[in-house]
């Protein structure tokens, strides 16, 4: 399955991925990020519940703290 993580082609391998475990394997605490997926923002709660298809456009948005 191919998805589009922050406008840059993925390749991903697994059958069933869902938010959870992409951000899992990329090493991204699920609470320093917001994600949009496919435009719409997901709630943290439903990570786990949302599933990636084919095609999906997936952007993380970083925290960033500072001054």
């Amino acid at each position: 399955m191919q998805i589009h993580l922050n406008g840059t082609p993925k390749t991903i391998t697994t059958e069933s991925m869902t938010v959870a475990r992409l951000l899992q394997e990329l090493g991204i605490p699920a609470a320093s990020v917001v994600v949009e997926l496919n435009k719409t923002i997901i709630q943290p709660d439903c990570y786990a519940a949302s599933s990636l298809q084919n095609n999906d456009q997936v952007e993380l948005i970083r925290f960033v703290g500072g001054g």
